[in-house]
């Protein structure tokens, strides 16, 4: 049965003179759109919304149901401090550290001086799952970059010796590492792959896509991966699982998001055999990738990060502005979306999925969306775009409010999954508010912080502290942590991180940014 989800948010009528002004007041009738308002000097900032009043008359003008608690709770009792049992092991709160890469390992995969620093900073965090660290490729040719870290025979104590920067830095810290859950995200980078280059693309595609074959110039005779090949692939998810328990990680994510090769599996309704066109095969790839695991790696815990829906691909249009690409007919390329209306959300398949990952005891799921590179806007909503990005096609808390409202449907429905959300950061002042009443209402049991940790590490042992936030450190979304990897760069919070601030590609960054705006 189609379980179609609709997209409440931002209903738009076009003026005669171009602009496209909000009425909210239209959104129950016209649920299915997502249309915004043309001009983005109508989003307001966060850090202008003073008060709980403010906050919530914002909320209630864009026609969001984003809700929060006006008070945060202190102590021992507060909702973000609870333990969590995870099956016979008990984590120490409600925070996560999603994986973030800087791409900053060295050409042989292991991590440099920037990659440790951010790890031991993990470690400082306060949180207590620590969702993989950062993506580490199963094979060389499956990297998105040539400095992303690699898991190899060569590179085994590296990261065992990253790992333990993690727990000690924690340690010393907080004295205890017994209710700290630390995993290692999996990943290969499928048809964003950049193993050699970081201007060059060598993709390995499962299917031919015609918006994004077009948009990253993929010639259509291009080879799409074998079944044989992709026997090899599962086989090196296997041995990078074997290698991270040898180096004492707890657990292994095997990435199925955000474009990359194990998300892509989802949405092979065109390939033919073993591993495309009917569920049963899309989802062939994450059946033996589990089962090689508990074969070679018994005990190891597994958890998949999803990119639970999907929409079209966006591009930037005649004012910057993000607009969907055109397409006529059926749309059979995203998972989690309704072919038949790409800009509309249809949880069917995600349930299916849901429901594959149950029946195969797979507890810990961290929730996503979309693609950073064709529509990082649902995935990652930010004020400010990367220097190859387009301005924002809506107010970017229409993007955090669908994906808290996504994931508190998930958890709804499997209350047994334990359940990361994502899309806090741009919520900056309001996070922690937010975050108390999702967790407190049991819509999601943990919170994950992404960007806004690289400047401001120590912000869940604030928060959870009940010590005043350090506005001068809070994510303003920026985009400077992705602008720098598009030019080439490392990863690091520019703008408000004095380290980065003064590191030598900083100047580098700046004049991509002039560049750009011409």
């Amino acid at each position: 049965m189609r379980q179609s989800f609709r997209v409440y948010f931002l209903i738009a009528e076009p003026r005669p003179d171009g602009v496209v002004a909000f009425t909210p007041a239209k959104a129950q009738e016209l649920s299915g759109l997502i249309i915004v308002d043309a001009n983005p000097t109508h989003y307001r900032r966060i850090a202008t919304l003073k008060s709980g009043d403010d906050f919530a008359r914002y909320l209630a003008q864009l026609g969001l149901p984003l809700t929060f608690d006006r008070e945060l709770v202190a102590g021992d009792s507060a909702p973000l401090r609870q333990s969590f049992d995870l099956g016979n092991f008990r984590i120490g709160n409600r925070f996560s550290i999603l994986p973030m890469e800087g791409w900053d390992g060295t050409e042989d995969g292991r991590p440099s001086d920037l990659t440790i620093r951010r790890w031991g900073h993990f470690g400082e965090s306060g949180a207590k799952l620590i969702w993989g660290g950062e993506a580490v490729a199963v094979r060389h040719d499956g990297r998105a970059n040539p400095n992303q870290l690699l898991s190899a025979d060569h590179t085994a104590s590296s990261l065992a010796d990253l790992r333990r920067v993690l727990v000690s830095a924690h340690e010393a810290r907080y004295d205890s590492t017994r209710d700290l859950l630390v995993g290692l995200q999996l990943t290969h980078s499928g048809r964003f792959s950049r193993p050699n280059r970081k201007d060059r693309l060598e993709p390995a595609i499962l299917y031919h896509h015609p918006l994004l074959d077009r948009k990253f110039g993929i010639a259509p005779d291009y080879p799409c991966l074998t079944d044989a090949q992709i026997g090899g692939i599962i086989g090196d998810f296997v041995k990078a699982a074997w290698r991270a328990q040898s180096a004492g990680f707890a657990f292994v994510d095997i990435k199925h998001c955000h474009g990359y090769l194990g998300h892509e599996f989802l949405s092979a309704r065109t390939r033919p055999g073993n591993y495309g066109g009917s569920f049963e095969n899309r989802t062939r790839f994450l059946r033996e990738v589990v089962d090689g695991i508990r074969r070679d790696a018994p005990g190891l815990d597994i958890g998949v990060r999803l990119s639970a829906f999907d929409l079209i691909p966006f591009r930037m249009g005649s004012d910057r502005r993000g607009e969907p690409e055109k397409f006529d007919g059926r749309y059979d390329y995203a998972f989690g979306a309704d072919a038949t209306n790409p800009l509309e959300i249809d949880l069917s398949e995600t349930f299916q999925f849901l429901d594959l990952l149950d029946g195969l005891a797979i507890r810990l799921v961290c929730i996503s969306a979309g693609s950073p590179y064709y529509n990082p806007h649902i995935q990652r909503p930010a004020l400010f775009p990367p220097t190859d990005g387009y301005e924002p096609p809506e107010d970017p808390l229409v993007g955090v409010a669908r994906l808290i409202e996504v994931t508190s449907r998930i958890k709804a429905r499997y209350p047994r999954l334990s359940i990361v959300g994502t899309g806090y950061s741009y919520l900056q002042e309001w996070l922690p508010h937010v975050a108390q009443h999702y967790v407190r209402t049991g819509q999601v049991d943990f919170v994950g912080l992404g960007r806004m940790v690289l400047a401001y590490p120590h912000f869940a042992d604030d928060v959870l502290r009940g010590a005043p936030l350090d506005s001068k450190r809070l994510c303003r979304t920026f985009s400077d942590c992705t602008t720098g990897p598009r030019n080439g760069l490392v990863s690091g919070c520019y703008p408000l991180d004095p380290f980065y601030r003064a590191h030598p590609d900083a100047e580098l960054v700046k004049a991509a940014k002039q560049k750009f705006r011409g």
